[in-house]
């Protein structure tokens, strides 16, 4: 069900689904996509999850293409406690194809880490299983 679209000009893209066979919302975002699109992405997400309290994203970055989102302190400091307070306690995080890697694998903070269970991942398939390796833990 789709939750959220934030479609720009120049092609790039965020969607917010919640898929309700896995009971998880999934954000996929594509194309370049410059940070203060990723911050209303990002404030998107807390808009339209809220009234779901659920517990699992799985945020895939594999359509993404160059830098992404650059402020992980906003990220910390802002958005993980209002995305906690709606409920998320696991978030399958796939990296860039492109790339590879992002700014989380090399920038996220061990405490804000411990605060919910944080994977990254390479590839969408990978995710999706720990995610339901998670359901079945709780």
């Amino acid at each position: 069900m789709l939750l959220h679209t934030l479609p720009d000009a120049d092609g790039s893209w965020c969607t917010l689904t919640f898929e309700e066979s896995d009971g998880w919302l999934r954000a996929t975002w594509g194309g370049y996509v410059d940070p203060l699109e990723a911050r209303r992405g990002a404030e998107g997400y807390l808009g339209a999850a809220g009234p779901f309290h659920c517990a699992y994203l799985l945020n895939d970055n594999l359509a993404l293409q160059g830098p992404w989102f650059d402020s992980v302190e906003w990220l910390e400091q802002a958005w993980l406690p209002h995305a906690q307070q709606l409920g998320l306690r696991y978030i399958a995080h796939v990296v860039q194809g492109d790339t590879r890697v992002d700014i989380l694998t090399r920038t996220f903070l061990q405490p804000v880490i411990g605060a919910l269970d944080l994977q990254l991942f390479h590839t969408v398939t990978e995710a999706e299983d720990w995610l339901r390796s998670c359901q079945q833990r709780t």
